[in-house]
């Protein structure tokens, strides 16, 4: 069994928004939604695994020590849409109440992260707007000491690839026998993907069929283990890919690479 911690792939809707005259407006309606279902029921549809799905503002309204318990409780850590400012960046920099009080630090996460993943923790990057570069380079992954244990290279410049016509993908041959009883024909195609770099040392286990792109990364860093997947488990980009019938399967085999 694997103690799962998921951060990112949720999101707020406001609104609608009214607008009843030039000087008032209001919204009317907040959703939350989690996009991060359909990986949790995925990774837990076997009943082996527990997933704890939070949201990315959790992530970065933790407090010293606190993210420390969750690497030492879990067994794998997934990031999903969780820009390089989240691990950078801590509220208690923005107190001003603190300010010329106190010297402020706070542990920094990706150290911490890369530590967990060299004495044995594993690791899950997913893709997304805001992962590896991302739109517009927020992701920023590879601006940062993450890159020290991803699985591919990243860009240095905005790195989504997008298409209203859909991408499809292949596995390698020498990879078939690790995903039981998977028809990757039947894969339906995604919308979009993070261009990334193959890196030395590590598999590419899927790849862009149009374009030869990674789309599915794995290896060993340190006593741990790290896997890489540059498009989305859930909606948009995988509004399809969440319902192909091997969806759950698919996912528990790449628990099983990395467990």
């Amino acid at each position: 069994m694997a103690r799962i911690y998921y951060i990112g792939d949720w999101a707020v809707l406001n609104g609608p928004v009214f607008a009843e005259s030039p000087f008032n407006f209001g919204y009317k309606g907040i959703e939350i939604y989690n996009y991060g279902k359909w990986l949790k029921n995925a990774m837990e549809s076997s009943r082996k695994h527990e997933v704890n799905s939070v949201p990315s503002w959790d992530f970065y309204k933790l407090g010293p020590g606190e993210y420390e318990k969750i690497l030492d409780t879990y067994d794998i850590i997934i990031f999903s849409d969780v820009e390089a400012k989240l691990f950078q960046l801590a509220p208690g920099f923005f107190d001003h109440e603190k300010f010329g009080r106190e010297i402020l630090t706070f542990p920094d996460r990706i150290r911490l992260t890369i530590d967990a993943v060299k004495a044995g923790k594993s690791v899950m990057f997913m893709g997304g707007w805001l992962s590896f570069n991302g739109e517009m380079g927020k992701g920023g992954w590879g601006r940062t000491r993450l890159k020290e244990i991803l699985p591919v290279e990243c860009l240095e410049f905005e790195d989504l690839v997008e298409s209203t016509e859909g991408y499809t993908s292949s596995v390698q041959e020498n990879w078939v026998k690790k995903f039981k009883n998977i028809d990757f024909a039947s894969i339906p195609p995604i919308l979009g993907y993070n261009k990334t770099i193959p890196r030395e040392g590590f598999d590419v286990v899927l790849e862009i069929r149009e374009t030869g792109d990674p789309l599915l990364a794995v290896g060993d860093v340190g006593k741990g283990k790290v896997l890489a997947y540059m498009s989305d488990p859930a909606p948009h980009w995988g509004c399809n890919f969440v319902f192909w019938k091997h969806y759950n399967q698919f996912w528990l085999n790449c628990v099983d690479l990395i467990n």
